[in-house]
């Protein structure tokens, strides 16, 4: 037919153009940010970098460690990551002026070399949990590193308070079906969080600020870090985020841990 294709190339032609329409309805269908994980630990990795602030909300919210009752007060659970180390001082010394006390997720290695500090938090009314030997990736080492890193911090901790923590903090907030069995199998309760202003990446005393008191909810768990690293933005953060939560009614409460 005069100015149509050949026959021998509609056929082709067609077939491509269905393709293009189903993969430009796969494409609107699925945002361009959430490319899907793996696994359920690349779900955590991939809720923390696409929803940092309020991340978590994948995982059950069980593993928050936040009572159910305390999602209807107008309470708030503070923690700190990776101490101890040169900044907890200045984070407890924070929380007592603000009459507020936090749950210490410790690196058992950060333990052995600062127990004094881990016998501080306590002293000051906290809570010290596991938070590994080494902070690697739970879910991807064997049962053995996994028994081996959550046991020796165990017994770092208990070394320094005498008291065995009851929860864990899989660093990353990487976690899958086998490190949930296996925190199960070591009688520990896997705990997460729900508001993460990032602090770890040193965004500026502004944006921890910001992020934490925009995103914080009745029961939220904030994730900020006392340890690896440089975190002089987040101890200059704290003031203001205490003092503000403060007025708006909230109370500080450690993680239920049994």
């Amino acid at each position: 037919m005069p100015g149509g294709r050949p026959a021998a190339l509609r056929r082709p032609v067609a077939l491509l153009g269905t393709a293009i329409a189903l993969l430009a309805a796969a494409l609107s269908a699925t945002p361009a940010h959430a490319a899907p994980p793996a696994s359920a630990a690349g779900t955590a990795r991939a809720a923390s970098a696409a929803a940092p602030l309020a991340h978590g909300a994948a995982a059950r919210s069980e593993t928050y460690g936040a009572p159910a009752r305390s999602r209807r007060a107008k309470v708030v659970y503070l923690t700190f990551d990776d101490g101890p180390g040169p900044y907890t001082s200045k984070v407890l010394k924070t929380l007592s002026r603000y009459g507020a006390r936090a749950t210490f997720f410790e690196i058992g290695q950060n333990v052995v070399r600062h127990p004094g500090l881990t016998r501080k938090v306590i002293a000051q009314g906290g809570s010290v949990q596991n938070h590994t030997w080494s902070h690697p990736d739970l879910t991807r080492v064997s049962a053995s590193v996994f028994r081996s890193q959550v046991i020796r911090t165990d017994h770092a901790i208990h070394a320094a308070i005498g008291r065995t923590p009851k929860c864990l903090r899989p660093p990353y907030g990487a976690v899958d079906h086998s490190v949930y069995a296996r925190a199960r199998a070591l009688h520990k309760k896997v705990v997460l969080w729900t508001v993460d202003p990032q602090d770890w990446a040193r965004p500026g005393t502004s944006a921890i600020v910001h992020r934490v008191l925009t995103h914080v909810r009745p029961g939220s768990v904030v994730i900020m870090h006392d340890g690896g690293g440089n975190r002089s933005q987040t101890v200059a953060a704290l003031p203001k985020i205490l003092k503000t939560l403060k007025k708006r009614g909230y109370t500080f409460q450690l993680i239920a841990c049994g």
